[in-house]
């Protein structure tokens, strides 16, 4: 047995024969052989890659959506639940967050199909730049939205729903003596009024120099026609909704809803 063998036990090495067995040592990086140098983490990427100051900024603004989005959904909840406790105690201010944007009903679900069609048209009492008084014809604004509508693939929501939604809030928050029920009538007058106040800077002959003083507004219900195989007669003459002569205020006479 030579002197420098370690272990004349030790499994041949390379060439056959039992060769010193040699311990590995750091390879050329001066690392482990046979591995590689242990890299370090690479550069921090979207929001820890922010100074503190503004990861303080982004968790505040992501914490105010969040609490925003928990009360909307909260609202919504307790507006189309039935009537409890929380509603009865809390009913006005939840109508408050609801009434008019975010109103909710079940019409999607049970579709009532129209059997009539309703026009909302106003006229208006002006003074022209020049000083003269002008009292105005009836302006079909249903009509001027059906025609913005009908052929657009892409119609706005506020073609199709702005108008007719502010009639429909005011009817059933008014009596037949176009007197307020409840204690939405008044927010769904002004609503409407604001509306049409505002469509009116458009037409023609009240420029942005005229101040609109009184506005008046009605509807024109006719009934949808019967499809031609059916016997079913029914009036076609329309039925008007008159309402009284409203006074304009001076925010929104002078621009404040254009």
């Amino acid at each position: 047995m030579d002197a420098y063998d370690e272990d004349s036990t030790a499994p041949p090495g390379p060439d056959g024969s039992g060769g010193t067995r040699h311990r590995p040592g750091p390879d050329a990086t001066g690392g482990p052989a046979g591995g590689q140098a242990k890299q370090e983490g690479g550069p921090r990427t979207g929001v820890a890659a922010l100074s503190l100051r503004y990861q303080i900024g982004v968790a505040l603004a992501v914490a105010v959506v969040a609490v925003t989005a928990c009360v909307h959904l909260g609202m919504v909840f307790l507006h189309v639940a039935p009537a409890n406790t929380v509603t009865k105690q809390h009913g006005r201010a939840i109508d408050e967050w609801i009434y008019p944007e975010f109103e909710q009903n079940w019409k999607l679900f049970a579709p009532n199909p129209l059997q009539q069609n309703i026009a909302v048209q106003v006229r208006t009492r002006f003074r022209a730049a020049d000083g003269t008084v002008t009292t105005t014809g009836w302006y079909d604004l249903s009509a001027q939205d059906g025609e913005a509508i009908d052929g657009n693939l892409l119609p706005s929501h506020t073609q199709q729903n702005e108008l007719r939604r502010a009639w429909d809030l005011f009817v059933a928050t008014h009596g037949a003596d176009n007197r307020p029920v409840g204690l939405r009538g008044s927010l769904s007058e002004e609503y409407l009024r604001r509306i049409v106040v505002r469509r009116l800077y458009t037409e023609d002959g009240i420029g942005p120099k005229s101040v609109i003083g009184r506005v008046q507004v009605r509807s024109r219900t006719t009934n949808v026609p019967p499809p031609a195989w059916s016997h079913e007669q029914i009036s076609d003459t329309p039925v008007y909704r008159l309402l009284p002569w409203w006074t304009v205020t001076h925010d929104e006479a002078a621009g404040g809803v254009r």
